[in-house]
């Protein structure tokens, strides 16, 4: 008897703890703080938990937003960033996935996202919006068309015939 109300005292505190802190990482959220995790390309935290732009890295966000819009694939702008030697947010070489979460992340625009909170000019914009919704109109076409990539020649029917 003495077993089961102490294993209902431990669920009940367990319960309790997870909803005081899930309740402090909104309010931190809605303060726009940093709340953990890997900390986007160009950004840094301060001593306030606040994201600040890191002005050695964030030319590295922006020149990778207007490689893609000029042209270049996201393979050819990885290669690019890995052979000058910069590392991503984790210290790592870059891949194809980085690139893709770097050109979809709405923190670059100053979206603070978590959960399901977002905060419009929560933190510094890296990207100005026009750049930012010309490669997510970049991003949507060339999703629809992936074999343009494997063509030597543009046809004119190249993603509107299947």
């Amino acid at each position: 008897m003495l077993e089961s109300m102490l294993e209902g005292y431990a669920e009940y505190y367990s319960a309790e703890f997870a909803e005081k802190i899930n309740r402090g990482l909104t309010e931190n959220a809605l303060k726009c703080k940093y709340n953990g995790g890997s900390v986007a390309l160009g950004c840094v935290i301060d001593d306030e938990q606040h994201f600040q732009i890191n002005p050695t890295l964030a030319p590295v966000v922006l020149n990778i937003f207007n490689d893609y819009l000029s042209g270049k694939t996201q393979k050819e702008i990885r290669d690019e960033l890995n052979n000058k030697g910069l590392k991503n947010a984790n210290g790592r070489e870059f891949t194809i996935n980085n690139i893709s979460k770097i050109l979809t992340n709405r923190r670059y625009i100053d979206n603070y996202i978590y959960k399901d909170v977002l905060i419009e000019n929560g933190i510094p914009a890296i990207i100005p919006n026009d750049v930012f919704d010309k490669v997510q109109e970049m991003l949507k076409v060339n999703r629809r068309a992936p074999a343009r990539v494997w063509s030597k020649t543009e046809y004119l029917l190249t993603d509107k015939l299947f």
